[in-house]
């Protein structure tokens, strides 16, 4: 199924004639006859979406809505409210008790199905990154013994509204009049169609657009969308579609709008709207898209974390591992070499011994930013170990791995370190093991190599220290 959907209606027929409708577009369909059995289904069926007619003969579809949003079974189930009234206080408190939206009837087909589909959507979407938000906190509070992660700041989210006509612009900004900072905090800009996308490549771009829909065979609003969810800076931006007044939920705008919505749309609402309702409508937009954008921040730190060695930032062992293996399957496909090495701290333990793991952590950091220094953009660095590292250089024969091995060598040992409360510099030295890999189908795996280069340090180290040594299979 595409979806649990939960139907609230005391007239049957009206919920055996949305039972069919959903049910055609594959969603599993429950039925409820008042606003307190809808509770009860609610919370012990979990739908994905509440879909609640606004007249029920025990409680109307906003006090239903309320009474979802108190209890945190039900919360975040979104809840759509449908009537045979376009009441403008009834639309209002709609969006106040958290309703997604309002429709009234008679609904489109083609929009309700529409609106079910961008929900959902959003719903996917907003529990995936909740999810991984999840998983970063335990792994925070599990391993840091924090409570949860500090949210960073959210930046004021400008708005954009954009029309054919600058006198309708105009009359939106009107509209919203004394609700204009309602929840808004950013900047109101008004742009024609023109702008629209030079706009969305300045940095910051607007957080949420509102955009003239079209009808008939206008198709310019439904490119602008397309456009702006391709683009990177604009495809988390909140839409919202303004339709044409006339026939509001009837051909042609309703389908326009399905489209729309289909497109990336966030929202629809149609001309004539309350200012209030459009308030209401970009405030919600925009916290969603300030707290999309944190859990997107969060679970980027989170793999930049998972794949990163702390002291020193270079890539860990889980990294390097699979990035590894990525290589070699590439250098063995080209039938081109490429090179590894495995690089040790020489005498560490006496670097920590004497100057403390502070002092260590300085040594650390520093040879991680020499190494840097000294490879190219395409090769690979990862600490990989207490004090031992890995290089892989793609497209890079015996010779070259070399002299890259020399000269890395003699980076670091020809530059003393200083430390602090220390009066002499510390000159510490790597020892260094070389295979090299790929050049063929017959090539050794990556297990194999990494020995290889494994026993070519080993054999480094009991030759004296600071020195390259190659893998007999190399050479």
């Amino acid at each position: 199924m595409a979806g649990r959907i939960l139907i609230a209606d005391d007239v049957t027929t009206n919920r055996i004639a949305l039972n069919v409708k959903l049910s055609a577009a594959f969603y599993e369909v429950l039925q409820a006859g008042s606003g307190a059995e809808a509770i009860a289904m609610a919370g012990h069926e979990r739908p994905d979406l509440i879909l609640l007619a606004l007249d029920l003969p025990d409680m109307n579809a906003i006090e239903t809505c309320r009474r979802l949003r108190q209890n945190p079974k039900t919360a975040d189930i979104p809840v759509l409210i449908i009537s045979a009234r376009s009441a403008r206080e009834a639309r209002i408190e709609a969006l106040r008790a958290g309703a997604e939206d309002f429709l009234h009837k008679p609904v489109n087909e083609a929009l309700l199905l529409a609106r079910v589909r961008n929900i959902l959507r959003t719903r996917d979407s907003d529990e995936e990154l909740r999810m991984h938000d999840g998983m970063n906190r335990e792994i925070t509070g599990r391993e840091l013994g924090f409570a949860e992660p500090a949210h960073s700041f959210s930046p004021p989210c400008d708005v954009v509204l954009i029309a054919r006509k600058r006198e309708t612009t105009r009359a939106w900004l009107d509209a919203l009049g004394a609700y204009e900072k309602e929840g808004i905090g950013g900047q109101i800009k008004a742009l024609g169609r023109s702008e629209a996308l030079t706009v969305a490549e300045s940095d910051p771009a607007p957080g949420i657009f509102v955009l003239e829909g079209g009808t008939g065979s206008s198709d310019d609003g439904l490119y602008l969308i397309s456009e702006l969810r391709s683009r990177a800076r604009t495809r988390h931006a909140g839409i919202i579609v303004i339709l044409p007044e006339e026939e509001p939920g009837r051909e042609p705008a309703a389908a326009w709008g399905a489209k729309a919505l289909d497109l990336g749309a966030n929202e629809i609402l149609f001309a004539g709207f309350d200012g209030e309702e459009l308030a209401l409508r970009l405030s919600r937009q925009i916290a969603r898209k300030q707290q999309a954008d944190r859990l997107r921040e969060t679970l980027r730190n989170g793999l930049r974390l998972a794949v990163t060695d702390p002291l020193t930032g270079l890539h860990n062992r889980r990294f390097a591992m699979a990035s590894l293996r990525r290589i070699a399957s590439q250098a063995r496909a080209s039938g081109r070499p490429f090179a590894l090495m495995l690089l040790d701290l020489d005498r560490f333990k006496q670097v920590n011994d004497r100057h403390g793991h502070g002092g260590g952590d300085i040594v650390l950091r520093e040879v991680a930013a020499r190494l840097r220094s000294e490879i190219r953009g395409a090769d690979l660095l990862a600490r990989i170990g207490g004090e031992e590292f890995l290089i892989v250089m793609p497209d890079t024969n015996i010779n070259q791995a070399r002299r890259a091995a020399e000269r890395i060598r003699r980076r670091i040992i020809e530059n003393p370190i200083r430390l602090p409360r220390s009066d002499s510099p510390l000159f510490v030295s790597l020892s260094i093991g070389v295979a090299l890999g790929g050049g063929s189908e017959a090539a050794p795996g990556v297990e194999e190599l990494i020995e290889q280069a494994d026993r070519a340090l080993y054999a480094a180290k009991s030759h004296g220290r600071n020195q390259v040594n190659i893998s007999r299979s190399a050479a």
